[in-house]
């Protein structure tokens, strides 16, 4: 079971909505201090007062940027820093689904540049904080989509041919290869790096996608409270101080199964305990991003 989060501060991507909304309520419930990082402020503003006024904490607040914008990433860190000297939890969280390609103002393929990018980027800024406030924890958001594809690096940004599915899955996939590369260089410093799937879950992931794909969908897919569940137990759960570099995946993944308790780490696919592959993913990352000799050497 979770414990007590009072004194504990958290960051939580995509918090406005979905499962990042839920999140913030649960570590919120348990007393955390919770700072949101949504991209848009009216929003953001008004599930804010909403999940203060549900968990009786007041203790949260709002950072304002877009994950798409790698400026923006470096200004909300910025932002953390300036206000906080501590981060206990660190949830990436945010997350889309493109029908198109579309390219974000650095040029970069947008699915990839929020779903990992973003992730890379910000973890890595707020890296030294993260490590004084040991024992800290930092959760990826991934899925099971990553087991249907490889890691293309001649095709990463969808620069030969673009698919929505495959586009996400590699996102997934490179989410999941960055938090085993994370884990490993954070080794010994009391900084759990974990990732999870949370199964089908209905949230604004979709709204990019198209209205039949979007309706489809919502008949089977869970809802944002159960998909928080697992990563709410891996960010607050005693039961997994100082598990590290393990890819979770919760036992239910569609709204008409039962629910599962499980809450033991499962296989990601076998291109993901790859080491030489995701240092490549590293160096590339640190390239696109401009972040170079970031996190530990192994």
């Amino acid at each position: 079971m979770p414990q007590d989060m009072i004194g504990k501060f958290c960051l939580v991507t995509g918090a406005n909505s979905g499962i990042g909304k839920e999140i913030s309520l649960g570590l919120l419930k348990l007393g955390a201090h919770v700072t949101m990082l949504c991209r848009n402020a009216a929003r953001g503003k008004a599930v804010m007062e909403d999940i203060r006024q549900r968990s009786a904490n007041k203790s949260v607040d709002l950072i304002v940027a877009d994950l798409a914008s790698q400026k923006q990433i470096r200004a909300a860190a910025q932002e953390y820093l300036d206000k906080y000297d501590k981060l206990h939890i660190l949830v990436n969280n945010a997350g889309i689904v493109m029908d198109n390609r579309v390219l974000t103002e650095d040029g970069m393929e947008m699915t990839f540049a929020v779903n990992y990018l973003a992730y890379f980027m910000l973890t890595n800024l707020l890296t030294g904080v993260i490590e004084r406030s040991a024992p800290a924890r930092v959760i990826n958001m991934t899925s099971m989509a990553h087991k249907t594809v490889k890691l293309d690096f001649e095709n990463l940004q969808g620069e030969k041919r673009y698919s929505r599915d495959t586009s996400y899955a590699q996102s997934k996939l490179a989410d999941i290869m960055f938090t085993y590369e994370f884990a490993r260089r954070m080794h010994g410093t009391g900084v759990s790096v974990n990732c999870v799937c949370p199964g089908a879950v209905y949230s604004t992931l979709w709204e990019d996608s198209s209205k039949l794909v979007n309706g489809f969908f919502k008949l089977f897919m869970k809802g944002p409270e159960e998909g928080a569940r697992l990563p709410l137990y891996l960010a607050c759960s005693p039961e997994v101080d100082g598990l590290s570099c393990r890819y979770f995946q919760t036992g239910q993944h569609l709204k008409f199964q039962k629910v599962s308790t499980r809450r033991t780490a499962a296989r990601s696919s076998s291109e993901t305990y790859d080491k030489a592959l995701a240092d490549k993913l590293w160096q590339v990352s640190e390239k696109l991003t401009g972040l170079h000799g970031v996190g530990r050497s192994v």
